[in-house]
């Protein structure tokens, strides 16, 4: 199947991006581990969120736009990634990050500010981002600025074409090494990747279980926005399949969305030290965390597929964490 019934898009990003076996890792593990490398996006880094800016871009062209404005959390992929592209289609950047400004910036911080972004901090929580989003909009629209807005993650019913286009990519590759998987395991934040995925497994009736794993919010309002996000887009390109079964976990959050433990820093280190492959504190290595916490608990198993949504100039905006563990890990050797 093509992906032609879909909205209009442009051509952001480097795709397909890699399907990848981690022979070292899923033998010690007893399974079969894939990896698909959306970490191997463009700009600034990759990630996911390129696939839907691509939808999403496209519309607001469409649309007339001169500005775009987005929200997200400080160390955002998905704002950094919307800035850049912005600055590559002559648009101008505004991000609503929700947090207190740093003292330094780093990471995808700093990406936005090399962008040339307008960033405003709203300080923690979504609502008090979400009405400082509104009312930037409407100021923007008043001085004739023309401007576009994307959701948080890019997750609406255009963005969310992003990830059925991504499975259908997948599937392609997938027959080609002449592979299936047993189990999909992604991040989970604003829903639209998963709604995405699950449309393309419902097209193509798929019967690999997709286990989404909670960066930050509840899975009862996590499902609540995916199964939305799912009917929406559906009914957007006249979609008429059920929704397939799907799966939420929350308990690998740890302390909190952004707020890095040990156990993500572990399971970074796996990855990294195995098999050369970077995960982010925010997303990607909680997400890892939560794949080896369902495979130690036999919930998964077989040929896993572990879907890397990317995020890795996150890192850089947590080295002290990194640089005290390596620290202290000398002074026990001593």
């Amino acid at each position: 199947m093509k992906d032609g019934f879909l909205s209009p898009k442009l051509n952001l990003s480097t795709l397909p991006t890699p399907l990848e076996e981690l022979n070292n890792l899923g033998k010690s593990l007893g399974i079969e581990l894939f990896l698909k490398r959306d970490d191997l996006t463009t700009p600034g880094g990759g990630g996911n969120k390129v696939r839907k800016l691509e939808f999403l871009f496209a519309d607001a062209i469409r649309a007339g736009a001169k500005t775009v404005l987005t929200i997200g959390g400080v160390q955002s992929n998905h704002c950094r990634q919307t800035a850049l592209l912005a600055r590559k289609l002559n648009l101008e950047p505004y991000l609503v990050l929700m947090g207190n400004e740093p003292e330094t910036f780093q990471g995808n911080l700093l990406l936005d500010q090399l962008a040339g972004a307008q960033i405003y901090f709203s300080g923690r929580g979504r609502k008090a981002g979400e009405e400082l989003l509104g009312e930037l909009f409407r100021e923007l629209k008043e001085k004739g600025k023309e401007p576009y807005l994307i959701p948080y993650g890019g997750s609406n019913e255009i963005g969310v074409q992003g990830y059925i286009s991504a499975w259908l990519e997948l599937k392609e590759e997938a027959e080609r090494m002449g592979k299936d998987f047993d189990y999909i395991v992604l991040a989970a934040s604003s829903g639209g990747t998963m709604a995405g995925i699950l449309i393309g497994q419902a097209l193509t009736e798929s019967k690999a279980r997709c286990m989404g794993i909670s960066v930050g919010p509840k899975k009862e309002e996590l499902r609540e926005e995916i199964v939305e996000l799912f009917e929406r887009t559906s009914k957007k390109l006249n979609i008429e399949k059920p929704l397939p079964e799907f799966f939420l976990f929350d308990e690998f959050v740890g302390p909190g969305y952004g707020v890095l433990d040990e156990k993500t820093v572990e399971a970074i280190l796996t990855l990294s030290q195995r098999e050369g492959i970077l995960l982010d504190p925010v997303y990607t290595g909680k997400t890892f965390k939560g794949l080896l916490g369902l495979l130690e608990r036999g919930e998964i198993g077989g040929r896993v597929l572990f879907w890397h949504t990317g995020g890795i100039p996150a890192l850089f905006a947590y080295s002290e964490i990194f640089k005290t563990r390596f620290l202290d890990e000398k002074k026990g050797e001593k």
